[in-house]
């Protein structure tokens, strides 16, 4: 699920349409001036807006639940609101509760099974890694908006929203990463534009 909330953050999935329209021999889009009534000639924009709302929705409804768990004591080994959450088991519980998507326990291995991003383009819903105990991909927290993220830090603290700015944080931040599930519906789209192509 690779989350996208921001106006520009939906650049990429335009212009991946535009590239399977190009390589499945479709014209190419005219002017710009023109490209909004082009896409509502062929029928496209009504198919953008709605999976762009989707995405947008998914991403929303993941943060809003991940923030619904402030002040969740740190445990170790912990996923549950009940025996409290380490770093990867907060962003797995999230992840599966929010969109049913199962990641995998350890942070590393979260880090290995999603798509690395750059730091500039990260949105809601996105992973963020650190370097916290002198090993890559030792600790994630989940992408907010705004610069800050949030997670389940140490021993002692509670799941909390801290800024990517933060000394600390950005000493050791360690990569970005998206989920897979809205790569998925940017994938469902591309699928659905093909298809209207062929049934011209």
């Amino acid at each position: 699920m690779r989350f996208r909330l921001a106006k520009s953050s939906f650049a990429p999935c335009l212009t991946l349409m535009l590239g399977i329209l190009l390589t499945t021999g479709v014209q190419a889009a005219p002017a710009t001036d023109e490209l909004d009534s082009w896409l509502v000639n062929k029928g496209l924009l009504s198919k953008i807006e709605q999976a762009r709302q989707q995405v947008n929705l998914k991403a929303s409804e993941l943060v809003v639940h991940a923030i619904g768990f402030l002040g969740v004591p740190y445990q170790r080994g912990g996923n549950t609101v009940e025996t409290g959450f380490d770093c990867s088991g907060f962003v797995k519980a999230i992840f599966e509760q929010t969109v049913g998507l199962v990641l995998p326990r350890r942070a590393e291995q979260q880090a290995a099974a999603t798509q690395n991003i750059e730091k500039k383009d990260l949105a809601p819903g996105d992973l963020v890694f650190f370097n916290t105990m002198r090993r890559a991909f030792s600790h994630v927290g989940i992408y907010i908006g705004d610069g800050k993220f949030i997670h389940s830090p140490k021993p002692g603290a509670e799941v909390r929203v801290e800024s990517l700015a933060a000394a600390y944080w950005n000493r050791r931040f360690d990569g970005a990463r998206r989920v897979d599930a809205v790569e998925d519906d940017s994938a469902a789209l591309a699928k659905a534009l093909a298809g209207s192509q062929s049934m011209r």
